[in-house]
């Protein structure tokens, strides 16, 4: 008689984001990364998803926490979806993007695959700190060979039935489309 193979533990894909991932406003599972959790299972990848999103969160919070993520949660994949809070307080761009370099680093020093999530400025905090703040992203991804999502609210924030009634946060309806966002770029690494 022969004991049947042990089955293949799932992968694990931790989401380290602000409010935006973190379900702010609304019940958690209406949430894109639940969403995502759902659709993973849906279409039968073995991925368990860990929303360690903090609502308030900033790229140097994040870089705080990471080490311990790595540690407890074991990932495969880390989807950084930070910086809104960074561009929200006006904090330097230059050390939000060594921020979020310094967790790519950190995360593939651990083994572990890294998908970033980009995010724009609203107009009133000026045209040039708006380009730089998306730029930033963009310089990421190209200095570490990442993929990214160029803008986590594309098809969003440009729609007022879609956000909440501050204007910053996405409404239920709309995290559909955040998680349609991630998931084109997502899908290759979860092969």
């Amino acid at each position: 008689m022969y004991a049947a193979a042990p089955a293949a533990a799932p992968r694990t894909l931790v989401v380290l984001g602000d409010s935006l991932s973190s379900a702010y406003g609304m019940d958690v599972s209406q949430g894109w990364v639940r969403l995502l959790a759902k659709r993973l299972q849906r279409e039968g990848y073995d991925w368990r998803v860990v929303n360690a999103s903090v609502s308030g969160e900033t790229t140097g919070g994040g870089l705080t926490r990471l080490q311990s993520l790595l540690a407890t949660q074991n990932p495969d994949l880390v989807i950084i979806a930070l910086g809104g809070n960074d561009g929200l307080r006006g904090l330097p761009i230059e050390q939000m993007q060594a921020n979020l370099l310094a967790m790519v680093d950190a995360a593939r020093a651990a083994r572990v695959n890294v998908l970033l999530a980009g995010l724009r400025m609203p107009p009133n905090y000026g045209p040039a700190y708006a380009r730089r703040f998306e730029e930033a992203f963009r310089e990421v991804a190209r200095q570490r060979g990442i993929p990214l999502v160029p803008y986590l609210l594309r098809g969003v924030d440009d729609n007022a039935a879609l956000m909440q009634d501050d204007r910053i946060h996405a409404a239920p309806a709309a995290q559909p489309a955040m998680l349609d966002n991630v998931w084109s770029v997502l899908l290759p690494l979860l092969r």
